[in-house]
């Protein structure tokens, strides 16, 4: 079994959410998990792992399949850094190999350029516990015509609905006309 990792920030936590899937050529998930953590910490340049690790560990705890693999929104590494994906890896014991997929370069990164689609931006591919020329072809085969294979644009939104439905619950409560007049 695969996961995908995506997690999204309000004032007051982050929710987090996984996708799961046997194969990465997979159009649909088979399992789908969110989870809301209240508090966050704040966005550190280049220790994003400390804001999002917590997040996705706790939504471990709720995914009871053995995984083989687990992919993350960010990197794996930082060039001679450990980043997000490293940071996962370690706190697995090493056990399950982590794909990196990120959006956008960090500078000093040493992420492997893919180009999906017709889309003429890349993605950035690093990883740990497996080959960078075979997580390449694990993201490359992924569903979907787009830049974003079809499962990390739905754990993306799976994490924002989450989000949302955390924000709404919040607004709606009782204490919350106070709390919004102060």
């Amino acid at each position: 079994m695969i996961a995908a990792f995506d997690v999204h920030y309000l004032e007051n936590g982050c929710a987090a959410a996984a996708v799961l899937f046997s194969d990465y050529t997979d159009a649909a998930p088979g399992e789908t998990y969110t989870r809301f953590l209240p508090g966050a910490t704040d966005y550190i340049p280049g220790e994003f792992y400390t804001r999002e690790l917590p997040c996705i560990l706790a939504l471990l705890t709720r995914i009871h399949k053995p995984l083989d693999e687990m992919v993350v929104d960010g990197y794996v590494t930082l060039g001679k850094r450990p980043g997000l994906g490293q940071h996962l890896f370690e706190a697995v014991n090493r056990d399950i190999p982590v794909i990196g997929v990120a959006k956008s370069r960090f500078t000093g990164a040493d992420g492997a350029e893919v180009l999906r689609g017709r889309s003429m931006r890349p993605l950035y591919i690093t990883c740990v516990g497996m080959d960078v020329g075979t997580a390449v072809h694990k993201i490359n085969i992924m569903h979907g015509a787009h830049r974003i294979p079809t499962l990390l644009k739905q754990v993306d939104l799976l994490a924002r609905e989450k989000a949302r439905h955390q924000l709404t619950q919040v607004t709606n409560s009782p204490n919350s006309a106070r709390s919004l007049s102060k």
